[in-house]
């Protein structure tokens, strides 16, 4: 996949997690399907994951409120895609890892709408190029002690619940107490 491709699907899935992260005002101590989380937990998490990979080695500095998740993401999408544009930045390692990001940032848009009580279509075709990723890659996955323990779902299942399962994640999870 060209450089390019792999930046705008990226573009795309932040895209998405800000809709939800929009949404989710005042519902930031709900929990997340991430059992150690709570809704801040998820967005704080995406944003770490991209400080780390992403913002400090290309010596991008966000400048973040404190106490506002959703302007913390906008900061941090701001700053990635600045630094992102710069030429000579994308090499293979990041194109992997903007990647791994990606599918990163769309399986959290599900945690994070899940605990606000939405319900989210993923993209198919980013969850099918997270999924495929994912197989490739399947032994790095299931040796890090980062994923839940796959969740089983039918081998006829849509993409994005495929992909969920992949992660560990019950495609039919619920808020505790909700109906």
């Amino acid at each position: 996949m060209p450089d390019d491709d792999v930046v705008a699907d990226h573009r795309q899935a932040c895209d998405g997690f800000m809709v939800v992260v929009r949404s989710a005002g005042g519902h930031w101590d709900a929990p997340s399907p991430c059992s150690e989380w709570n809704a801040r937990d998820v967005v704080e998490h995406v944003i770490g994951f991209h400080d780390v990979l992403l913002l400090r080695p290309l010596d991008a500095k966000p400048t973040r409120p404190r106490d506002d998740p959703e302007a913390r993401w906008a900061a941090t999408v701001d700053a990635l895609f600045s630094a992102l544009a710069r030429p000579g930045v994308i090499d293979e390692q990041r194109t992997f890892l903007v990647g791994v990001l990606t599918t990163d940032v769309i399986i959290h848009t599900w945690d994070l709408a899940k605990a606000i009580g939405e319900n989210v279509t993923l993209d198919p075709r980013l969850c099918t190029i997270g999924l495929e990723r994912a197989l490739a890659n399947r032994d790095k996955f299931e040796a890090s002690d980062s994923f839940g323990r796959p969740v089983a779902v039918p081998d006829d299942a849509a993409v994005q619940d495929r992909l969920l399962g992949f992660f560990g994640r019950d495609p039919q999870w619920r808020p505790p107490g909700a109906t």
